[in-house]
């Protein structure tokens, strides 16, 4: 009886090694990429608060508030947010901008509100920075 040898041969294990990187060569720049639109989002939902409490100031008064303190929006920074910024006083435009400190995606998110007939607020999003791959579907 002939004893059979088994195992992986050389060239069975390089192309597994070379599958295995073409894989981590895509992936890790798609991660990267994520885990960036992960923390731009906290700018969206630290905008998204303030929008709420802007837009039932200008209900309630008829104009956009002049700062932060009037709009009842917090200025406190974090890890990823420098400032966060409410400026108006009309009665037609007011702002939010909110200043990241982010590495990839370092800019301002602007949300832009304007009155419409119903005297609700339409907001848009602007930026001035931020690549758009990292953005919101409705800021891009």
């Amino acid at each position: 009886m002939k004893k059979i040898q088994q195992g992986f041969t050389l060239i069975e294990l390089m192309i597994v090694v070379a599958i295995i990187g073409i894989l981590a060569a895509i992936a890790i720049p798609a991660y990267s990429d994520y885990t960036e639109r992960a923390k731009v989002s906290e700018l969206v939902t630290l905008g998204s608060a303030c929008k709420a409490s802007v837009s039932e100031y200008y209900q309630a008064q008829g104009i956009f508030p002049a700062n932060n303190a009037a709009a009842g929006c917090g200025t406190t920074s974090t890890a990823k947010i420098t400032s966060l910024t409410v400026s108006g006083g009309s009665a037609t435009s007011g702002t939010i901008t909110v200043v990241s400190a982010l590495t990839k995606a370092t800019g301002n998110y602007v949300l832009v509100g304007t009155p419409t007939n119903n005297d609700s607020v339409q907001w848009d999003c602007t930026t001035s920075d931020i690549l758009d791959k990292y953005l919101p579907a409705n800021c891009r």
